[in-house]
């Protein structure tokens, strides 16, 4: 049942948190999901998590990552992994005892209350965003690789590069977005399937580049193995971190899976260490193919290492291919989280109420993802978004502390409530989480700490502004939260 009451007896001030209970009324999440349907197993899951996290990180920000940390980067990719398999456990329990389209900014709401979830909300807008356009942007540069290879020719500068690289507007990404965007206003079950497909590709194509990669593996370019010290794999920890980013979107086909409470711990687990195994593996083959020094920094690092190797262009073209692929399903996963998580932010009066709009035929939220994709097209088209993707992971790394945290304080607010999975060595792995999350948030540096603050107190502000003052948790009186949690 929604959230509103015919009451509008003031609730009493104070955190305003929302009871598991409740958060599962009002989406209909052990039913069906406020208009959304069920059509999501255990596969496509794992396939829409392999798809929301692989793509530019391991593409394109490899290159970044090793120019930091050189070989050592491996070292960097497996304590990125680390920091996300402490929080993965979190949002395994979480995912699967409030299986709810809110992902963490719901996790918040019930752990924490209502300002830090608003907060928690305003770090993934930044999150996803930043991330989607950023993904755009490099899809852009593996079209260009691959007209290369394919006809000798690539897009003009002009149409392929914004204003601060060079270029006057990037089309293609804004077509990708565009594409995103349309195949997900027609429904769930085709974004799955194509997320699914296109999943399956690149995890094959990324196989491939590591058989390829390997072939001309040499011991010799792995020295010096840590050329910058344990400071060069602290900076490479916080640049390959952004290759993660994406695994908490899986809690957010929490109405929209068929099994959420079994299916949704098990994908998240098995997409992380899928998706470490498969990064330091890559990691591996680059740079033993060609050294740490040819991979760091080269745009386009992967399909520039298997031309190297086998003489040829046209493995080349079949990476940039992959990348082509893996890049576009990034964007419709992130783009399909983002519009969820606003979609529970309307339920509850935080945003507004264009964004909870369902539509009957499609069963998605169509005005919220056409708005959605207008507000990612416009940065990925104009801006250049290096000066904020430490933002972003600052962001990122913040709301993962807090869902780390909300772990714990629903342990102990909700201790009967019904988890199919439970974090293992709790408190313990909670408060490793927190502490790793920490660890990496330090090393984005003093700058960004500056940015984020200014950030949050513009997310603060808006708080003030619009979402207390329509919260619609606020309107309830306690029998009538009560009333309608018994309805779940």
């Amino acid at each position: 049942m929604p959230a509103t009451s015919p009451t509008r007896t003031p609730r009493p001030s104070g955190a305003r948190i929302k009871s598991p209970r409740l958060l599962l009324a009002e989406s209909g999440a052990d039913r069906e999901g406020h208009g959304l349907k069920r059509t999501m197993g255990l596969f496509q899951l794992v396939c829409f998590g392999v798809g929301a996290i692989v793509g530019t990180g391991i593409f394109v920000g490899l290159s970044d990552s090793v120019a930091q940390a050189g070989p050592a980067v491996v070292v960097s990719f497996v304590l990125a992994a680390i920091t996300c398999v402490f929080t993965a456990f979190a949002f395994a329990e979480l995912g699967g005892a409030i299986p709810v389209s809110g992902s963490s900014y719901s996790f918040a709401y019930a752990g924490l209350g209502e300002t830090c979830a608003f907060l928690v909300g305003w770090c993934l807008l930044l999150e996803y965003g930043v991330s989607v356009s950023a993904v755009a942007v490099g899809w852009s540069q593996y079209v260009n690789e691959l007209l290369g290879s394919v006809i000798g020719h690539q897009l003009p500068q002009a149409l392929s590069a914004g204003p601060g690289e060079g270029g006057a507007v990037n089309l293609p990404a804004v077509l990708v977005i565009a594409m995103a965007c349309v195949l997900l206003v027609r429904g769930v079950r085709e974004s799955a399937r194509a997320t699914a497909a296109m999943a399956v590709l690149k995890l094959a194509v990324l196989v491939a580049f590591c058989v390829i990669g390997f072939t001309a593996f040499r011991d010799g370019n792995l020295t010096p193995f840590s050329p910058a010290g344990l400071g060069g794999i602290g900076a490479g920890t916080t640049a390959a971190f952004f290759s993660y980013i994406g695994f908490d979107a899986i809690t957010t086909a929490g109405e929209e899976a068929k099994n959420p409470r079994r299916d949704i711990p098990v994908a998240i687990l098995v997409c992380i260490g899928l998706v470490t195994l498969l990064y330091c593996a890559v990691a591996l083959a680059a740079i033993g193919a060609i050294g740490g020094d040819e991979v760091g920094g080269r745009p386009a690092a992967l399909s520039y290492v298997v031309n190297e190797v086998t003489g040829s262009t046209i493995g080349g073209g079949v990476v940039a291919f992959g990348a082509v692929v893996a890049i576009a399903s990034v964007v419709l996963a992130v783009t399909y989280g983002q519009t969820r998580i606003l979609l529970s932010m309307s339920r509850d009066g935080l945003v507004p109420s264009v964004f909870e709009k369902v539509s009957p035929r499609t069963a998605t939220p169509v005005a919220g993802t056409l708005i959605v994709g207008v507000v990612f097209a416009v940065p990925a088209a104009f801006a250049s978004l290096d000066s904020v993707v430490n933002l972003c992971t600052i962001g990122t790394l913040a709301t993962m502390a807090v869902v780390n945290v909300a772990v714990i304080a629903l342990r102990r607010r909700e201790p009967g409530l019904a988890r199919t999975f439970r974090v293992p060595l709790y408190p313990v792995t909670p408060l490793l989480g927190v502490a790793f999350c920490l660890y990496l948030m330090y090393e984005t540096g003093a700058a960004t700490w500056i940015q984020f603050a200014v950030f949050l107190a513009v997310g603060l502000l808006i708080y003030a502004l619009y979402g207390r003052r329509n919260s619609r948790l606020a309107r309830l009186t306690p029998d009538a939260t009560d009333a309608a949690a018994r309805e779940a």
